[in-house]
């Protein structure tokens, strides 16, 4: 029997990392082992994350499997967009500026910014008495 061929992508958003394989399908999303809709309970999660497959219409063609951890629900729902769109660059190289002109391509760096010593929080001082 010859295996089914699949592309995948790695997406990142905050401190969130997905791993997303993409396998021709009916476009079943299956993420950590349970269908999108049950692992993401929010409103309008499920769209976010499908948002590559709306932008390339390629809806309906793929099936999904996703491996996301770390990070809180927004950033799993961003991570997960940007690996299904890295995967669907795999696909067809002509995706790239359908996927480009959404944003769906660019890494959102912006993360927590660490605590720093002698700070309450990364840049809140305490407060300051002058007698």
């Amino acid at each position: 029997m010859k295996a089914l061929p699949y592309f995948q992508g790695t997406g990142r958003r905050k401190t969130s990392i997905a791993r997303v394989r993409l396998v021709p399908g009916e476009g079943a999303v299956v993420v950590n082992g349970k269908p999108l809709d049950d692992y993401f309970a929010r409103d309008g999660a499920t769209d976010q994350a499908l948002l590559p497959f709306t932008v390339t219409s390629t809806a309906r063609r793929f099936n999904a499997m996703i491996k996301v951890e770390g990070g809180g629900v927004s950033g799993q729902i961003g991570a997960i967009a940007h690996g299904i769109s890295r995967a669907l660059l795999q696909v067809d190289r002509e995706h790239l500026p359908l996927l480009r002109k959404a944003g769906l391509l660019t890494r959102d760096p912006r993360a927590k910014e660490r605590k720093k010593p002698g700070l309450k929080r990364a840049r809140k001082a305490p407060q300051f008495t002058k007698r």
